[in-house]
């Protein structure tokens, strides 16, 4: 629960659609906010952090028939079994995880509802047109393409490469067309509410062609929300799903009430995380929503790019799909959160390789940081008995390198809080190579041979595990579980705290390692990789 007072920084991922399981596109989306969110709590602000599974539509009603067992059975065991084991792969520290078959949502997606139908912007009308089920999307004309071979002559979903379905319903309708001029209005006060700027664009110049109502119900699927004043009819899965971000921290509840100072505190939210195929949902349909609400609209929606393997997007249907576990079990959980941050800018496609994410990992983890980790606490070990020295030196390559953590702070932060993850990753890179420079132009195993050395000595050994404290702190958010070992080893947790308390805006303080600290040589941060000779 988020305390009162001032508002959280609230992210939240999309809730994935619960019917297949979780590939590594999933755990992609996750592995940000949680980079992002855990970097936002070391800048001392209060944070509140959502992910969750989309459990309603025609594409689980379908799956549990075909399955023989109710959908509810269905869901729960796909949950059970594939979407919160995830989070334990990746290490994720989410603060809530919302189910769409929860009664909190269920309710609250109700009121909601009702509150729109009652401020005239539901209406009652026939739907006939294409509705692309792997979407749960009613399509327009011009979303589809034409089919080619098999399916020659016939009308295809762009994403799935399979035919729609023709549907005619009794509907609800939601007044999406009353919102255009409102939403391009908000969009060119605040252009950061939607990014990248390719994302932006694609926003506005939908919405400059103008909006057309959207069914906000279906009559032929019974799996899903009852409207509350009509029981013959679901809620649209999408327009279910979308109410998540607000139902999880308790919209429609009484202000008085716990649920409801929640959503005080949380609400807007900061950032949506999603993918750049589900855009127009986020940044079109649910501010609309939203409006007619009278809610206020989330600050940002950011769009990353896809996940590419061997040039397809990655997707269970097209049988691109990875599992985490299968990198995960391979490389190590803080690996893979590196890599993905690391190697892909946030917001732009990129492609996974086994081959590049083991010439990373060797190269920039066990070659560059975790040698040097290993390096420092051995010589510390040996030459010091395992106790931290003093520094009674300070000459021009220590304050080089003091200077140069001051501006990888700055740049490092400045870059993780507008999302550019890969470029807050490399910053710290920039510092950890200036370490390892440092430690090989010092040469601190040719001083331990002199005894008229041992202040320098001294010197570069503090300089360099000073140097590790920082690292630790600032890659904390990025591979938690291996930078907890390091601040262990540097004997940080004792004499400093917790790692994860450690604020961002401190790091650049030097001297924080107190002369005297026991720092211990451990086992390797990141093992040699099985399949290496």
């Amino acid at each position: 629960m988020v305390e009162s007072g001032a508002k959280a920084f609230y992210c939240t991922t999309p809730i994935y659609y619960v019917n297949d399981a979780p590939h590594i596109g999933h755990a992609y989306t996750t592995t940000a906010g949680d980079v992002l969110t855990r970097w936002h709590r070391q800048r001392g602000e209060q944070v509140w952090f959502l992910t969750g599974v989309d459990e309603h539509g025609t594409k689980v009603q379908r799956a549990a028939s075909g399955g023989g067992v109710q959908p509810q059975e269905w869901v729960d065991r796909l949950v059970a079994d594939a979407w919160l084991p995830v989070l334990g792969t990746i290490n994720a520290a989410n603060d809530d995880f919302i189910r769409t078959t929860e009664s909190r949502h269920v309710q609250r997606v109700q009121h909601f509802w009702q509150v729109l139908k009652d401020n005239g912007y539901v209406y009652s009308a026939p739907y006939e047109g294409p509705y692309c089920v792997g979407c749960e999307e009613f399509k327009l004309a011009g979303d589809l393409v034409m089919g080619e071979g098999e399916f020659e002559g016939e009308q295809l979903c762009p994403i799935h490469g399979r035919p729609v379905e023709h549907l005619e319903e009794e509907n609800w309708f939601f007044r999406l067309s009353a919102f255009g001029p409102q939403l391009i209005e908000h969009y060119e006060r605040h252009p950061e509410a939607v990014r990248p700027v390719s994302a932006y664009n694609e926003v506005m110049s939908f919405l400059r062609q103008g909006l057309v109502d959207i069914s906000m119900s279906r009559s032929s699927v019974s799996w899903g929300i009852p409207l509350p004043w009509d029981h013959s009819q679901v809620v649209y899965v999408w327009f279910d799903a979308l109410l998540n971000y607000a139902t999880a921290v308790g919209y429609g509840e009484p202000k008085d009430s716990p649920a409801g100072q929640q959503f005080a505190n949380t609400w807007p939210a900061d950032v949506h995380l999603v993918g750049k195929d589900i855009l127009r949902f986020h940044a079109v349909y649910w501010p609309a929503m939203l409006l007619a609400a009278n809610v206020a609209l989330p600050r940002t929606v950011f769009a990353h790019g896809w996940l590419l393997v061997g040039g397809e997007k990655m997707s269970k249907s097209k049988l691109t799909g990875i599992a985490p576990e299968q990198i995960v079990s391979h490389f190590g959980a803080d690996a893979f959160r590196y890599y993905f941050m690391r190697a892909i800018a946030f917001g732009q496609d990129g492609s996974f390789s086994w081959e590049d994410m083991a010439a990373r990992y060797t190269a920039e983890l066990a070659n560059g940081l975790g040698n040097l980790a290993s390096r420092a606490t051995a010589m510390v070990e040996r030459y010091r008995q395992g106790l931290l020295p003093a520094s009674p030196s300070i000459g021009e390559a220590e304050r080089a390198l003091q200077e140069l953590l001051v501006t990888t702070v700055s740049q490092a932060d400045e870059a993780m809080t507008r999302l550019d993850f890969a470029d807050g990753i490399a910053a710290v890179r920039g510092f950890v190579e200036a370490v390892n420079g440092y430690v090989t132009d010092q040469e601190p195993w040719v001083l331990a041979k002199d005894p008229a050395t041992a202040d320098r000595l001294d010197t570069v050994l503090a300089t360099t595990c000073e140097s590790l404290r920082a690292i630790a702190t600032l890659y904390h958010p990025v591979m938690p579980e291996t930078m907890s070992r390091l601040w262990q080893q540097l004997g940080a947790d004792v004499a400093l705290g917790p790692i994860g308390e450690q604020p961002v805006d401190r790091v650049a303080i030097w001297g924080q390692l107190p002369a005297g600290t026991r720092v211990t040589k451990g086992d390797a941060l990141f093992p040699r990789l099985e399949d290496e000779t």
